[in-house]
Formats: C-alpha cells, structure tokens, sequence
C-alpha cells in the first residue's frame, strides 16, 4: 500500500531545527524562523525555506505514524556512474535495482515506513536528494552506489559516514567526485548557518552509529572490504540533516563483484543486512 502525502516544508525543517538545537537552545540562540520570507527582527535571521511538496510514502497498512527512511539510488537520468568491466551494467541501474528491493523488504517487515528519492531513470541534484529527507523528518537517509577503482582487484562494501575530517585519502577522493558530479553549487548558507556545533556534531554521530550497524550486520553475510567503515565531508549526508550513510554496495570494476551485484541471491542476502541494519539504529534511537 502507497501513500502519497504532502508534508509542509517549512514545518518539517523548523521541527528538525528544534529536535536539534533542543528547544532551549533555540530560545538562546534567538532564532527567528519566519515563514514567507519575513524578517525576524534585528538580531534575527531570515530563512528561504521551500514550498509544501509532495512526497511518495511507501509503508504496510500497520505501520502508520513510524519512522521514514529515505533511500537514495545514487546517479540516474544523464549521469550513469560507474560501469561494469564489460561497460555493461550501470551504477544507476544497480543502484536503483537495489533501493527498490530494499525499499520492498522494509515495508514488508512494517518496522518503518520509506521514502525514495528516485524511483526512475531520473537525474537529480545533491540538494534535491537531501530536500526529501528534511522534508518528512527522516529517521535516517541511505545513499546507494556501487564503487569503481583503477586497481580490478580492489573488491568489497564500504560504508561512509559524515565527518569533516576524511579517514583517508580515497574517502576524500569519493567525497570530493562524488560533491562535483552531482551538480552541487555552493549555497548561502543560511541553513548551515542555524545548526550549532553541538547539532552538527550529534548527527554525526548518529550517521557513524548507523555505519557501524550496517557494517555489523554485513559482516559474514556479505562481501566488505577492508576497514569498511570510513568517513568524509559528503554534502548529501550533510544538508539530508538526519543521521545518514553513503553505501558502496562492491566494486563494478572488479568482476567477481559485479557477478555478485547483478546476482538475486547475494542481492537478497545484502538487502536482508541492510534492512536489519536500518532497523535496529531507528528503534535504538527510539529507545533513547
């Protein structure tokens, strides 16, 4: 069953920026959201948020009013991602392939209910990916890609997570190709500028929670490289403004890989890992 509401963005982003902050803080900050573009006094600030949008909500008849998380195929339309070592199959494809299982076995396990950014061979940029996670107030936010290398041999998942700091060099390099290819354009800024360090700081946390989950509970049941979890200064995970990973499912320049990533069974096995990944973060933050 598919529910397609219309969630008010401007309440949906001053909510978060409350849940964030702490109501208190807030208060201290004097932060004035004025919706409309009003100005909020002299020691205000004016923020441009966007119009009411509608949004496609993916859930089972038992699970209204649980948490939304918000799967993200990475790439689409014009821009294709990697591609496998014959040139055949595309990240896009995969990609989207493996967010529409995911997003199947979620709401048959009824534990959340689920949002897609793109459900289609469409292209889309970093902000409008991550609009769709503040808009409904998203539990959590998965990017889904698959990696490519110079070196075939170079196999295995990685999850990443928010940092400003990269773990090292390749992470920086994915952050930095991955800022660039999607079309991101430096912005005012006037988002960033209501999050305090303590609210940037505590979804970071929470994205390097929700990595280490998901590298848990692959562990055995699929193929990860080593070290698997890394992080780095990736915009979408920053502006999604919720707890968020950037998922490298495997290698498409690695056959033995790409053989796995077009296999139902092993695409099943990875799909079961993730969802009781994602799972058990949102109920664990439930939990307080």
């Amino acid at each position: 069953m598919t529910w397609r509401t219309a969630f008010d963005a401007r309440k949906a982003q001053a909510a978060w920026i409350a849940g964030s902050l702490g109501l208190a803080a807030v208060g201290a900050l004097a932060i004035g959201l004025v919706a409309g573009g009003g100005h909020a006094g002299a020691k205000g600030l004016t923020v441009a948020l966007p119009p009411a949008v509608g949004d496609t909500i993916y859930a089972g008849p038992m699970a209204r009013g649980r948490p939304i998380v918000v799967l993200d195929p990475g790439h689409g339309g014009h821009d294709p991602g990697a591609r496998g070592v014959e040139g055949n199959d595309a990240e896009k494809d995969l990609s989207l392939s493996l967010a529409i299982e995911l997003r199947d076995r979620l709401v048959k396990n009824g534990r959340v209910r689920v949002a897609m950014t793109r459900a289609d061979d469409r292209f889309l940029e970093l902000d409008q990916r991550a609009a769709v996670a503040r808009r409904l107030n998203a539990a959590s936010f998965v990017s889904l890609h698959m990696d490519s290398a110079a070196d075939p041999l170079a196999r295995g998942a990685t999850v990443y997570s928010l940092s400003d700091v990269a773990s090292d060099a390749e992470a920086a390099a994915l952050a930095t190709r991955l800022n660039r290819d999607s079309g991101h354009r430096a912005q005012d800024g006037s988002v960033e500028a209501l999050l305090s360090d303590l609210a940037m700081r505590a979804q970071m946390r929470a994205s390097a929670g929700l990595a280490t989950r998901l590298v848990g509970k692959s562990a055995g049941r699929i193929e990860l490289r080593p070290e698997p979890h890394r992080f780095a200064a990736f915009h979408v995970l920053r502006r999604s403004g919720s707890p968020a990973v950037l998922f490298e499912a495997g290698y498409l320049s690695n056959a033995d890989d790409e053989a796995l990533l077009t296999s139902p069974a092993y695409r099943s096995a990875l799909v079961r890992a993730l969802a009781a990944a994602i799972e058990a973060d949102v109920a664990a933050r439930q939990r307080g």
